[in-house]
């Protein structure tokens, strides 16, 4: 049954996951770009318009979230997006493509700290008033706005980051690899074709072992909880 509770906690969910997600693609793209490769910067990614991301993952960024919301009963909201890049760039610059993977959990991991430490001054300063559930139903909006963000980027974050393939933590393992295994990782990435699916299967079975302790370690640390 939706009330319009539902739809108000929906459209807030709406806004933190698009921009978001619209932030993460936005810094592959513009680190793919700083690297030598313009693919995604022709495509309109390198951008914080959410639309040129939109067009190019309409499924992955409108119907999927709104239907896991629903779907989730108003609690969680989830989606995809994503930048195209030169495979033959990456083939070739291994360490730079490693470096464009990684840049995109950064810029999630960058929002949670934005706005854990916004909620933490925020409430400390007396200018955001917390509920009994301040991080998961407040009162004020701009809170639970806040600590919906928080939450979302820490998942996106810590998600993105599992080193199984197609996620970005395992392009970015090339950053701490020679060049040459590096090159032998992405090529791999590049035609692991099933394994990619078998990736993401274990990836959805393994990530809540990481998910919880980084959101615990993050909430200790930033919002001092």
């Amino acid at each position: 049954m939706f009330d319009s509770q539902m739809i108000v906690d929906g459209l807030m969910w709406y806004f933190a996951f698009l921009f978001s997600t619209v932030c993460h693609e936005a810094a592959h793209a513009w680190v793919a770009l700083r690297g030598g490769d313009k693919t995604a910067y022709h495509g309109g990614q390198v951008s914080l318009d959410p639309l040129p991301h939109v067009r190019r993952e309409p499924f992955g960024m409108i119907l999927m979230p709104w239907l896991s919301f629903f779907l989730n009963g108003g609690q969680f909201m989830m989606g995809w997006a994503s930048a195209p890049y030169d495979p033959y760039w990456a083939r070739q610059y291994p360490k730079r493509a490693a470096w464009m993977s990684l840049a995109g959990p950064l810029a999630n991991f960058s929002l949670a700290i934005i706005s854990g430490l916004a909620i933490r001054f925020g409430l400390s300063l007396g200018v955001l008033q917390a509920s009994e559930r301040v991080l998961t139903n407040s009162g004020d909006a701009v809170l639970q706005l806040l600590s919906i963000m928080f939450y979302l980027n820490i998942v996106l974050g810590t998600f993105n980051l599992l080193p199984l393939p197609p996620l970005d933590g395992f392009t970015a393992i090339g950053i701490f690899l020679p060049e040459s295994m590096a090159a032998r990782l992405e090529e791999f990435r590049q035609t692991a074709g099933m394994f990619q699916i078998v990736g993401l299967i274990v990836a959805w079975q393994v990530a809540g072992y990481f998910i919880g302790p980084v959101y615990a370690f993050a909430s200790a640390v930033i919002l001092g909880r």
